[in-house]
């Protein structure tokens, strides 16, 4: 059945990327849907194991946020073997996005430009479907404010998705990295961190008598901080006592590509040029924060050298997105059997 899986999803992916990446994006997941049933049950030894945020993930690698805004998926991605799935980024009211086209191919650079604009089906849709859902693994659940919610407001969108994912997530990502919705960086500055991180901070000790149980929150960060934000918003995790950090998310600076992007193609850079910028957000994060606070690595993972590399910065955990667009379940299966080299200590 494996090898049946394996094989369609193979054919499958030359096909798909000769579509437009959103399209394929749509029909790939449709595919994968379809396909469940052929994936067998995965177990996986024990060494491979990793204890992170009060959490047990049976090993290291997971699928990033963006991959299933909406949780319609969760069971199929599932299957493939990730450790845990990051669902959203999702907002307390559905909206569309930014409008289409707003994902892009750089093929030569394994690259992808997105601007979507956290276009999402709504927290409620998202609660719906994880309450149907039957996977087993870690769920982690990434929130943002709505397009149209001024920046000043921004913790009161917050505040409403912990409340309502709260009883379904196994950990929440905050989301105030993305630079595809207006203003929004400027939430990972001091005051925006305070307000936001705080603001949920305080919900969730309600929430946790309420539900009886302590949700871990982390903050999913931007590649293009400078040492010295870096080393600030690392200062200010500690103060907070927040559970982890996301590092990273997609760049705005499209330089790295060493040509020209028109306009009407401009968003955040994700894929293999992004690597190295993620590697030395993680590297400081990991020196500013101590051995032992929770880093989950993310960005430009696209063979089992990036996922050592992502390790050996400092990354707990990994998680892919392009390198998975790219070469589907093949990425995945290719980092699963050099993890024990991956994990020897540096």
């Amino acid at each position: 059945m494996k090898r049946a899986a394996t094989a369609i999803a193979a054919a499958a992916l030359p096909v798909l990327t000769r579509l437009d990446p959103e399209l394929a994006h749509d029909l790939g997941l449709t595919g994968l849907k379809w396909m469940r049933p052929l994936w067998p049950t995965h177990s996986f030894p024990a060494e491979l194991s990793v204890s992170c945020c009060g959490l047990r993930f049976a090993h290291p690698v997971g699928l990033a946020a963006g991959f299933d805004k909406n949780g319609d998926y969760l069971d199929a991605l599932g299957a493939l073997g990730f450790s845990h799935v990051e669902l959203g980024t999702v907002t307390p009211r559905p909206q569309p996005g930014n409008p289409k086209p707003r994902m892009f191919r750089i093929p030569g650079s394994l690259a992808l430009i997105n601007r979507m604009g956290f276009n999402n089906k709504g927290v409620d849709h998202l609660i719906a479907r994880l309450s149907r859902s039957r996977y087993r693994g870690i769920r982690g659940i990434s929130i943002g404010k709505n397009f149209d919610t001024p920046i000043e407001s921004a913790q009161d969108d917050y505040a409403a998705c912990l409340r309502k994912v709260y009883a379904h997530a196994d950990y929440v990502a905050v989301n105030v990295s993305s630079p595809n919705t207006a203003r929004l960086r400027e939430l990972q500055d001091r005051d925006g961190l305070q307000r936001i991180l705080g603001t949920l901070l305080d919900e969730r000790v309600a929430l946790q008598e309420r539900h009886g149980k302590r949700v871990p929150l982390l903050v999913k960060v931007a590649p293009d901080l400078s040492e010295a934000q870096v080393s600030a918003l690392a200062q200010q995790v500690h103060s907070l006592q927040l559970d982890g950090v996301i590092a990273t998310n997609t760049s705005s600076d499209l330089n790295v590509l060493g040509t020209p992007v028109a306009a009407e193609r401009r968003g955040g850079l994700s894929g293999a040029p992004l690597h190295h910028l993620s590697v030395k957000v993680i590297s400081q994060l990991r020196a500013e924060l101590g051995a032992d606070f929770p880093i989950i690595g993310v960005g430009g993972i696209v063979s089992a050298d990036n996922a050592r590399e992502t390790l050996r910065a400092g990354a707990n955990l990994l998680q892919i997105y392009t390198g998975f667009a790219y070469r589907g379940a093949g990425l995945l299966e290719e980092i699963m059997r050099r993890l024990p080299a991956q994990r020897e200590p540096t």
